[in-house]
């Protein structure tokens, strides 16, 4: 018994390292002029908010370009009456993928010192963007900060593990984060300078990558490059997969296998490691319904879902608007996780590319 305990308590603690610090962006002494380029395919019911946001927020020298990737509804008509220089991606090329194509030919005629990539469906907080170019040029490399999850509908909070795993994969959030090279950026805000994107060879060096983001902090990292994640409580928000359950599925099915494949080895075992124990918290509980125990056993086992409930309680209210009652009925969004992750997992061994705003994409990381 006292061995079960102290093995909770490691996997506990283990979680909090993962998650440990979610930092806000420090800004910076320095103000270079920035171009903000936003990707867009079929999002003109996202593009007001997110244009009217960073409108604001734009100095004289400043830019703001939506490509248009291919949309079939109002995407361009809505950018260019938001004020924005609206390029139309050319036909997209064998071996790109479309965001990688619309944010290449977004970054080819731009003419700010610092490049933002904001996705369509994120919103800047007021003084946001000011703040992320200051803290690009202050330390240069790559700056990305991770959207506040903005959840409206009851379906939404199943997307509260997958974030938290996300996160904990890019290496950034732990105690060590701030003194080792992120594994991974956060493509709703990527934010790099002209000169060193334009070296490094952009979004060309990541063409065909269904990560991108991931990719791209790769390739800034093996060049030597700072690359730093910041929580974006305070500087963004986003509505992950707003169309329905089947949206929300096929958003996190196309990549999560994939992404896992990119994380370090090691932080995937520890990762691991603190997930079995809210997996075995959901196997206690249904087993103790379905079999009963000793009273000894169900003390534990209520102690463990309670000790899982509160730490899910304390890491989802920092990264979205998860509610209390997702962290205490967490044993839905754990099996949930599971099953899509399976999902993911099938499709990306049998090489089976799924469709995703009108195109199929592979869901293989390429090597």
């Amino acid at each position: 018994m006292a061995f079960e305990i102290g093995f909770v308590v490691l996997r506990l603690l283990l979680g909090a390292w993962l998650l440990w610090r979610i930092a806000a962006p420090p800004g910076g002494p320095l103000r270079p002029t920035c171009s903000v380029i936003v990707p867009a395919r079929n999002e003109a019911h996202a593009l007001p908010a997110c244009l009217g946001a960073v409108r604001g927020q734009l100095e004289q020298d400043d830019e703001l370009i939506v490509v248009d990737d291919h949309s079939h509804d109002s995407t361009a008509v809505v950018a260019a009456a938001s004020g924005a220089a609206v390029v139309a991606a050319p036909p997209l090329p064998e071996g790109w993928t479309g965001k990688a194509w619309a944010c290449a030919r977004g970054a080819a005629g731009a003419r700010g010192e610092v490049l933002c990539f904001v996705d369509a469906d994120t919103t800047l907080a007021p003084g946001a963007l000011d703040l992320l170019v200051r803290t690009q040029a202050a330390g240069g490399g790559l700056v990305s900060a991770q959207p506040y999850h903005h959840v409206v509908r009851p379906y939404e909070q199943l997307s509260a593990l997958f974030n938290t795993i996300s996160m904990m994969g890019t290496d950034a959030h732990t105690p060590l984060g701030g003194h080792r090279h992120a594994n991974g950026a956060y493509g709703p805000t990527v934010v790099v300078d002209a000169h060193h994107y334009r070296l490094l060879g952009g979004h060309g060096a990541v063409a065909g990558e269904l990560l991108d983001d991931v990719k791209l902090a790769q390739v800034w990292g093996r060049a030597g490059q700072a690359v730093r994640l910041y929580g974006g409580r305070s500087v963004a928000r986003f509505r992950m997969y707003p169309g329905g359950l089947g949206h929300l599925v096929e958003g996190w099915t196309k990549n999560f296998a994939a992404g896992a494949a990119a994380v370090n080895p090691v932080t995937v075992l520890l990762i691991a490691l603190w997930l079995s124990l809210p997996i075995q918290a959901v196997w206690e509980v249904a087993r103790l319904a379905l079999l009963g125990a000793p009273s000894s056993r169900t003390l534990l086992a209520g102690a463990v879902y309670g000790a899982v409930a509160v730490q899910l309680a304390w890491m989802w209210r920092r990264i979205g608007r998860f509610g209390i009652l997702t962290a205490l009925l967490f044993p839905v969004p754990v099996v949930f996780f599971l099953g899509l992750f399976l999902r993911s997992i099938l499709l990306t061994i049998g090489r089976r590319p799924m469709r995703w705003k009108g195109r199929m994409v592979p869901t293989t990381a390429r090597r």
